[in-house]
């Protein structure tokens, strides 16, 4: 039994996260803790919202809300989507907690000791207007790199490319849009992260196997040297960590906070901590998994994100940890992932542009969302949301192949031999049957180790469709009327197949799954290890219940009328 630590990346604060960032980290994420779990393995997997900075102090401005009341309403909304997307985090922490202020406090004055930070004075613009500092994302302007109008302080969401807000060409306050700006000196602490390139390849070298989409976006930022500027982890803002060394206070860093990208990954660590003190567990607990003189050596840590977040948990974090001289654990295996675009554009929140999270569940269960979004899953490029698409993937695979298998097996063995599994001795059809579906449950557990995940969804598909196969080439229900045993036969192993379809189905849809267990009224079988034993677990006579449709399908004017109501116009 393996130890495997994973964690999501951290979805921020403001607002309900629309469904390509559901499935760029959070889905993903849950699909393999589903399936280690039911493997046997030892699982701890962690996300968080990610709380502190601009963007949260500005929502809650808009809302008239405090910030600290801001975050809280919308961490409990944003962990109602979670629980209603089914995703199994042992807990979904906050990035204000007191551990995370604690923890980051605490790597703030180890790296100080490593001589790892400084103190430096910049200029920094000023708003006379607002009557305060305008770092990062307080400051729009044109960006001096491509020339998009609408870039931030910190990053142009255009070309992604890195900026401080001073590079910004025709400067304004994301507050108030006043262009009475001004430069004056301040004063804030450096991440020397220069310092760590040498530290940095030698570890990223070490890292052999790593999509390739996480090392190139490494590798570019390590040989352009864009990643390992010296960065400022500091600001003049109210929310968020404020600036101590340890436990002492900072002089001349009074009234200042971390900078979010400095604290936030921190809380991957912090929640553990959380998790350990909700569980009324020891500190040991949570350091098995994060410190390696606790035996956190044994553990593999995976992480999962989008591919903007790769350079800072590539290089700035990996600073952060290697930095601290102590012995806490670094990451094995980074999954990244390319976009999500909605129907020929891109989820757009102001618009109204796109399915969000609360939406989707409205129209209709888990489920559906969960089998489209990973089984086109953004691995290898950017994909694709189309409504056309979506409706043909759900009729197509959840309702005609896996639905209708499970209600065609159940209602015709209730007519013909009752609500329990009939007598029946497998022939040779049963038997090629088992040998192929032992080669592709091979195959589809190597793609999910892996962590291919479109691979892992298509290798399920075709698993339901042998199934189905099998079933229309058996027919039993012809074969009734000349040889009810034969049909008998067919049946028991159909009603087998609905039980091992459940259990190896259950990393894409849980609640389908579950629904199949309980209605064969085997709710805790466990991961079929062992597929000739696995379609032979019910025994004749077992009785089952015939459940309700597992999925409908998508009608046409649906379709039309979503498609019409997320486009945006509006």
């Amino acid at each position: 039994m393996a130890r495997i630590l994973i964690t999501s990346a951290l979805p921020y604060i403001n607002g309900i996260k629309h469904l390509g960032n559901l499935v760029g980290s959070q889905l993903p994420a849950d699909l393999y803790a589903r399936y280690m779990r039911a493997r046997g393995h030892e699982v701890l997997f962690l996300c968080a919202t990610d709380e502190h900075g601009t963007p949260a102090e500005l929502a809650a401005a808009k809302t008239g809300e405090p910030v600290a009341d801001y975050c809280a309403r919308l961490h409990a909304e944003q962990s109602r989507l979670a629980e209603g997307f089914r995703l199994s985090f042992d807990k979904y922490g906050r990035s204000s907690s007191p551990q995370n202020h604690a923890l980051t406090q605490h790597f703030a004055g180890r790296l100080w000791e490593a001589g790892l930070i400084e103190e430096r004075t910049e200029s920094q613009v000023y708003s006379n207007a607002d009557g305060r500092f305008l770092p990062d994302r307080y400051i729009e302007g044109t960006c001096p790199n491509c020339g998009y109008e609408r870039a931030r302080g910190d990053q142009c969401e255009n070309c992604t490319k890195q900026l401080d807000p001073t590079d910004l060409i025709d400067p304004r306050s994301a507050i108030s849009g006043s262009t009475d700006l001004e430069v004056r000196e301040t004063k804030h602490l450096y991440l020397l992260q220069s310092k760590m390139r040498g530290a940095l390849n030698d570890w990223i070298d070490g890292t052999t196997d790593w999509p390739i989409l996480t090392t190139s976006i490494a590798r570019k930022w390590l040989n352009d040297g864009e990643g390992l500027q010296d960065r400022g982890i500091t600001r003049d803002l109210s929310w968020g960590v404020p600036v101590r060394r340890g436990t002492e206070p900072w002089p001349g860093m009074e009234g200042k906070v971390f900078y979010v990208w400095f604290d936030a990954p921190i809380e991957y660590i912090a929640c553990a901590a959380e998790w350990a003190e909700e569980q009324g567990l020891p500190d040991a607990a949570w350091e098995r998994w994060w410190r390696t003189e606790r035996g956190a050596d044994d553990v593999r840590y995976v992480q999962f994100m989008g591919k903007d977040n790769v350079p800072f948990h590539t290089l700035s974090f990996p600073v952060t940890i290697l930095g601290s001289g102590e012995d806490w654990k670094l990451v094995d295996y980074i999954k990244a992932f390319n976009y999500l675009n909605y129907d020929g554009g891109q989820f757009s929140t102001s618009q109204g542009r796109g399915v969000f999270m609360d939406q989707a569940l409205e129209i209709l269960p888990a489920d559906y969302w969960r089998w489209w979004l990973l089984s086109h899953a953004p691995e290898t490029g950017d994909s694709e949301f189309t409504w056309e698409n979506f409706q043909s993937s759900v009729n197509k695979d959840l309702a005609d192949v896996l639905g209708n298998f499970v209600s065609r097996v159940t209602k015709f063995c209730r007519s013909k031999f009752g609500e329990a599994v009939p007598e029946g001795e497998y022939g040779a059809a049963e038997e090629a049957l088992i040998e192929d579906l032992a080669r592709r449950l091979a195959a589809y557990q190597g793609h999910l180790e892996a962590i291919e995940v479109r691979k892992a969804a298509a290798e399920l598909r075709a698993i339901w469709v042998a199934g189905n196969e099998y079933l229309q080439a058996a027919a039993p229900w012809a074969a009734f009327k000349e040889d009810p045993a034969r049909a008998a036969a067919t049946i028991r192993l159909s009603l087998n197949l609905i039980r091992f379809y459940a259990l190896i189905s259950r990393p894409f849809v849980p609640d389908a799954a579950d629904i199949m267990l309980r209605a064969l009224r085997a709710p805790d079988a466990e991961w079929p290890e062992d597929v000739s034993a696995a379609l032979r677990a019910l025994p004749a006579g077992h009785a089952f219940d015939v459940p309700d449709v597992l999925f409908r399908k998508i009608a046409d004017d649906e379709r039309a009328e979503w498609q019409q109501r997320f486009s945006g116009d509006r």
